[in-house]
Parts: C-alpha cells; sequence; structure tokens
C-alpha cells in the first residue's frame, strides 16, 4: 500500500468509478484494516483519468436521534382570509380563541412565508 496521495483539489472533482461494500473483493483487505466501521470503499479518477485515488467511508460515530421540538408562533390571519386560514390548518396551525391567533409551528411558518404576519413568538 502506497502512502495516502493528495489529490488536486476538492475530493468532488474526482469521478466515481467504482463503489464497494466492505465484503466485496477489492474491499477485504481495508475491510481488515478499519473492521466494522468501514461503510464502503470508493476508487476514483482525476478528471483527466490518470491517476487513481482509494477513498473510505467510515461509521465514526453512532447516537440516538432526538426529535426536534419544533416551537409554535402565533400568527395573524384575517377574519375574511379564508384560503389562507385553510393553507394554515392544513399545515398544522390551531386556532387559539383567547389570543385570537393561529398557533403554528415555526416550520411551517417559513414554508408558507408567512413570517410578517408573526404577532407572538
Amino acid at each position: 500500500m502506497t502512502a495516502p496521495a493528495q489529490p488536486p483539489g476538492a475530493l468532488g472533482e474526482l469521478r466515481v468509478l467504482k463503489k464497494l461494500s466492505p465484503d466485496s473483493p477489492g474491499a477485504l483487505k481495508l475491510a481488515r484494516q478499519y473492521g466494522a466501521a468501514l461503510v464502503c470503499v470508493r476508487h476514483r479518477t482525476d478528471a483527466r483519468g490518470d491517476t487513481r485515488y482509494t477513498t473510505v467511508e467510515l461509521l465514526v460515530d453512532q447516537a440516538p436521534v432526538r426529535a426536534r421540538v419544533d416551537r409554535t408562533v402565533g400568527i395573524r390571519v384575517g377574519v375574511n382570509e379564508r384560503t389562507l386560514q385553510a393553507m394554515v390548518r392544513a399545515a398544522g396551525a390551531r386556532w387559539d380563541p383567547q389570543a385570537r391567533l393561529w398557533r403554528l409551528p415555526r416550520r411551517g411558518v417559513g414554508i408558507l412565508k408567512l413570517a410578517d404576519r408573526i404577532v407572538e413568538k
């Protein structure tokens, strides 16, 4: 095995020739070297095609996924804006009768481009 080479520019500029799973012929030596952390092996070439690079993808961390808490914000929608009311309702909004506002997850406000209607954060 030769010393690690420095590819020209970014790896994204290199063309992928082959992608091998750890149990494929051609990846077994690297699988022995990196063990269960090896995800895949890629053979790449530079733009001219005269140099081949071998890259490995390794699993370096594992953690449980925690659901993000999506804050709700109050938005003002006019009584006569029936179409907009239907849209915010479809996006998961709930009517808050005490505040006379629609409560919508912040994510939905961004998707519907209603940031200018936020009145209570």
